[in-house]
């Protein structure tokens, strides 16, 4: 009772959205949207766009020059999307990950003394997905050829004048790409002077990298005067990328650099195109990938959430905090124990982890006064029909989170692991304001992808992967991915998740997509690690919930919970060990809301913008128009038309 008085003291009620300044316009178009995470790929997109292409066209475009300008992924990466067909008016899922190469093994990683596969260099690489993902797509949907597609980023990689974030976190990774000879070769183009890095501004020129696009290129073109159709053209540079010279220069650089991917892992991976998942909240269908994602973790938290009245508690007030900040711990505990590789898997959990009634139960459990520093996953297969197969692991899970044993919340540590595990959580959180290096594993970054046009396709991507310090695989120019390390090695942390050849890591990866009537509603996405769901649920929220318009909802300031397992980042397992309680407010909270909080059991951090970076679209149907919204987080940047 004395919290809830507290809370009405508060008065922290949501109101007057149309009075809420944005630092940002918002963005207004008739035709088309494009938005992304550089300003010149987001030009990218709208020159395709004024030279007739669609929606899928315009994205491709976009993706080919984020990579191409390495805003925190490359080539050799992976991508996330979902595609709005106006055709069918189904949402459609493209699965473009890499896979797990011969030879990674869980004992493999073990013998040399990890307990996560490493964050960088050859060893950390799945399979590149992006390239065989941007020509599915183009290829399925686009309209375009794929010399036309990626005529901009062709014209980057010739030389472009490099941006201050590029060109700088260049400068911070060097002691990693002095490493690697083509990396270094590559970024550091003043060698032996106290900046190695480019500067801003200078232009950077990718030899290498326009050599393997060109090839694409050259086998698009072959295979058309070979009167092949546009189709089977673009799928003939795809057959150069992972099955010809392309493909055979990256295993040479790779495994001459200690990698283990090899011909027959490109030539057997394929890109996948499946059915979305999805749930209704408060008549709205929300669109999300299957489970090798975390992004069912934002659907299992709307069917929660479905269960209080969140305009009544008002936006941001401490009920509201609390509250969504228990669903997340409650859904991220289940995503850290129940996702990965469906593909791998027969015993599936996640019919149950999106059924209402589960929902329901979960949303009991919360406690309505203080925070819960021993929520753990629930079991979902009841409501399905089934007995769970991994009580056993749940079990042993519990007694590594029981407090009532004199031992602090610090999270589970499995056997094999225990002993690197470091004691001390107290002075983890001491330390959590300044500790750099955790929340750059908990955000490390992404970027986005949001495309629309007057003909009803949307398009949402997520790509990420071979972000700065990247191993670069030979003269490909293509930077090998980091996802290895989003794999467990052991199946007490996640049984669906332990590393094996062939199989794709759960990936933190998230776009999003929401119908309404059966029609576009929004399309959003972000980057950002294990924040991605948790910045995209308030995003959403603050659209449906609190009425607000597209950019003053990706302005917003969001809460941020820490008492997960981290998904990159770090070698021992004290590294992405939840931190119960941990929880990252804007700086401009009200100190009446951070004393309620902390009365309750929070450990309260502060961010001056804690927004995104989110990129969406809405659709308004009212007026027949596009309204595109984009961060003033970061270098994220939209055109509109």
């Amino acid at each position: 009772m004395r919290h809830l008085l507290l809370w009405l003291a508060a008065g922290l009620i949501w109101t007057g959205v149309q009075a809420q300044q944005t630092q940002k316009p918002p963005l207004h178009g008739k035709n088309w949207m494009a938005v992304t995470g550089k300003p010149l790929a987001a030009t990218a997109g709208a020159m395709i766009f004024q030279r007739g292409g669609n929606a899928v066209d315009a994205a491709c475009a976009m993706l080919a020059a984020t990579c191409t300008m390495w805003d925190v992924l490359s080539w050799g990466g992976e991508t996330q999307a979902l595609i709005y067909n106006p055709k069918t008016g189904k949402v459609i899922a493209i699965n473009a990950l890499g896979v797990a190469p011969t030879g990674a093994t869980p004992e493999f990683f073990k013998s040399k003394g990890y307990d996560f596969p490493p964050e960088y260099g050859p060893l950390a690489a799945v399979t590149p997905g992006t390239a065989g993902g941007l020509c599915y797509m183009l290829a399925q949907y686009g309209t375009m050829s794929l010399k036309e597609v990626l005529a901009p980023a062709m014209d980057m990689a010739s030389g472009y004048p490099i941006e201050a974030q590029t060109a700088n976190s260049i400068e911070r990774g060097k002691k990693y790409i002095q490493q690697w000879p083509y990396s270094k070769a590559v970024f550091l183009t003043h060698p032996g002077e106290k900046r190695e890095a480019p500067e801003a501004g200078e232009m950077f020129v990718q030899k290498d990298l326009l050599a393997t696009l060109t090839k694409m290129v050259e086998a698009e073109q072959e295979a058309l005067k070979k009167h092949k159709n546009r189709k089977e053209a673009i799928m003939a540079a795809y057959d150069r990328f992972y099955k010809g010279d392309i493909a055979k220069e990256f295993v040479r650089g790779c495994q001459e650099q200690g990698g283990l991917i090899t011909l027959e892992d490109l030539a057997r991976w394929k890109p996948i195109e499946e059915t979305p998942l999805h749930v209704n909240y408060r008549g709205i269908d929300v669109y999300k990938l299957q489970e090798w994602t975390q992004g069912p973790m934002l659907l299992q938290s709307l069917n929660i959430l479905e269960n209080f009245d969140l305009k009544a508690m008002g936006y941001n007030s401490p009920q509201y905090i609390h509250t969504l900040y228990q669903t997340m711990n409650l859904t991220f505990a289940d995503r850290d124990f129940y996702y990965g590789d469906p593909y791998f898997n027969k015993n599936r959990a996640i019919e149950g982890l999106l059924h209402k009634d589960y929902a329901k139960a979960r949303a009991k459990q919360i406690l309505p006064d203080r925070n819960d520093a021993a929520a753990g996953p629930g079991d979902p297969y009841p409501y399905i029909g089934k007995t769970n197969p991994y009580l056993h692991f749940l079990e042993e899970r519990k007694g590594y989170m029981d407090t009532t044993n004199g031992r602090k919340p610090g999270g589970f540590v499995p056997k094999h692991d225990a002993t690197t595990f470091r004691a001390g959580t107290d002075q983890l959180y001491a330390q959590q304001a300044a500790d750099s290096a955790y929340h750059d594993r908990l955000w490390r970054g992404t970027t986005s992808v949001e495309a629309a046009d007057k003909d009803g396709w949307v398009v949402s991507i997520t790509p990420s992967g071979g972000w700065l310090p990247a191993c670069i695989a030979g003269r490909t120019g293509i930077g090998m991915s980091q996802r290895l390390q989003s794999f467990v090695l052991d199946s007490a942390i996640c049984p669906f998740n332990v590393i094996a050849p062939g199989k794709r890591p759960r990936v933190t990866l998230t776009p999003s997509m929401a119908l309404k009537d059966g029609k576009p509603f929004l399309s959003f996405a972000v980057q950002g690690g294990d924040t991605q769901d948790q910045n995209l649920l308030q995003f959403f929220l603050n659209v449906v919930d609190f009425g607000m318009t597209v950019q003053q909802a990706t302005e917003a300031a969001n809460i941020n919970t820490n008492q997960l397992w981290l998904s990159l980042g770090g070698s021992k397992v004290s590294d992405r060990m939840p931190r119960p309680g941990s929880l990252l407010l804007n700086s401009n909270t009200p100190e009446k809301t951070r004393s309620i909080l902390e009365g309750m059991g929070y450990h309260l951090s502060f961010e001056q913008r804690t927004s995104g970076p989110i990129n969406a679209i809405y659709l308004d149907r009212k007026h027949g128009t596009l309204w595109g919204g984009s961060s003033n987080h970061g270098e994220d940047y939209g055109i509109g038309w």
